[in-house]
């Protein structure tokens, strides 16, 4: 898989994926993530990308050509499953999302900025647009990071523990039980004894009625669904 970040902030994204499980993924040849800066598709010669919202607001948009151009010379070179635009009223990014963009092919993911991206970007080159929350941010390179580590974990390979992926939080529409580790007993505080009892049935019971009743507690929309 891989994935081209696109955004006039291409700083912002050194730290993510130069780190732990994302940079390991990389290492190891599973995915390829490219960022672009989109200044480099400027034809303006002060490098502009941004320009004032025609009608008047406050507020820069990213304007359409440049993203055009970077768009068109990436498609040019390979095939794309999904063309992605970070927006705060896009699709509500969850776990089964990422885990359909994870078995799927290369993605663009396009970041906004300012006031955010010509209409006509959304309406002629976007396939797919994700939100990770109901809020907003300065830009979409923080989301496209988070949807990117979302994604990226979920490839055959990339964690030591395949099984760990399937075993987190949502992906049995159930919140992940409770986790201990050593030592047993700390200042009176004990782990569970049926986790040390190495009772293989009785330890997935009791981590499957914790989930049970810790979504119950903290999200029983899920369990609607």
């Amino acid at each position: 898989m891989r994935i081209d970040i696109i955004t006039c902030l291409p700083r912002l994204l050194d730290s993510p994926f130069s780190h732990s499980i994302l940079k390991r993924a990389q290492d190891k040849g599973l995915v390829e993530v490219v960022v672009h800066d989109l200044r480099d598709f400027s034809t303006n010669k002060h490098k502009a990308v941004d320009d004032y919202a025609f009608g008047g607001g406050a507020g820069m948009v990213l304007m359409i050509e440049p993203i055009d151009l970077c768009i068109s010379k990436l498609k040019a070179e390979r095939d794309y499953d999904e063309v992605i635009y970070m927006s705060p009223d896009g699709e509500l990014l969850d776990q089964g999302l990422a885990n359909q963009l994870s078995i799927g092919g290369n993605l663009i993911l396009l970041c906004g900025h300012y006031k955010g991206v010509d209409e006509r970007v959304r309406e002629h080159f976007i396939t797919k647009e994700i939100s990770i929350g109901d809020y907003v941010l300065s830009g979409g390179e923080l989301g496209a990071a988070v949807l990117a580590d979302s994604i990226i974990r979920l490839i055959p390979g990339v964690l030591s523990d395949e099984t760990s992926a399937l075993t987190d939080t949502f992906q049995d529409n159930l919140v992940a039980p409770p986790v201990y580790t050593r030592p047993a007993e700390y200042k009176g505080l004990k782990v569970p004894d049926v986790l040390l009892s190495g009772h293989e049935k009785k330890i997935n019971d009791w981590r499957y009625e914790r989930s049970l009743e810790r979504t119950k507690q903290r999200r029983p929309g899920m369990l609607d669904e």
